[in-house]
């Protein structure tokens, strides 16, 4: 079903995480609009909703008024002014979410075609864990793995043995 290829192998890992700690009769939100990973979940039997795309920095509403028991977060947090403010927004106990690692060795990701396509914070896996407990979140589990490619030069050689990702899923501890 996927290759060790990008974006495969990183859907690949999700997906194994994900299984481990969330059961197929759980509602999921996932937060941005729908996408291939997705896909990948409703056809492994997940019922899963996306947000609609709003500016969730501006708008938590459609995070607030979700009926799901599971939050899923996929490479978001990133991109957001104010994680914190989205975090504090769920209602539900669970949360799966992942994000790229900040690497010493390449500078934040910024697109220069789409302003929505930018990285306000590059996470290392203790800030994030310190965002997600000072939110009211316990980490019950996490994982780092990395994101090699088939290009030449100092940089992708360090990406062979340096993890990219980070993923975790936590449990509500506190409604503020």
């Amino acid at each position: 079903m996927y290759e060790n290829t990008y974006p495969n192998k990183r859907f690949k890992h999700t997906v194994e995480f994900l299984k481990r700690y969330i059961d197929t009769s759980e509602l999921i939100l996932d937060l941005g609009v729908d996408n291939p990973l997705s896909k990948i979940l409703k056809d492994d039997g997940y019922s899963v909703e996306n947000t609609s795309g709003i500016d969730l920095d501006i708008d938590t509403s459609e995070i607030e008024h979700s009926q799901a028991q599971v939050i899923t977060a996929f490479e978001i947090f990133e991109h957001l002014l104010s994680p914190f403010t989205v975090l504090k927004s769920i209602k539900a106990n669970k949360l799966v979410a992942s994000i790229p690692l900040r690497l010493w060795f390449s500078s934040a990701y910024r697109s220069k075609t789409d302003m929505r396509d930018r990285h306000f914070h590059e996470f290392e896996d203790w800030q994030f864990d310190w965002l997600l407990e000072k939110a009211g979140w316990k980490i019950i589990a996490s994982e780092k793995w990395t994101n090699p490619t088939k290009k030449i030069g100092l940089r992708p050689l360090l990406r062979q043995f340096t993890n990219r990702y980070y993923i975790v899923y936590a449990e509500r501890i506190s409604n503020f």
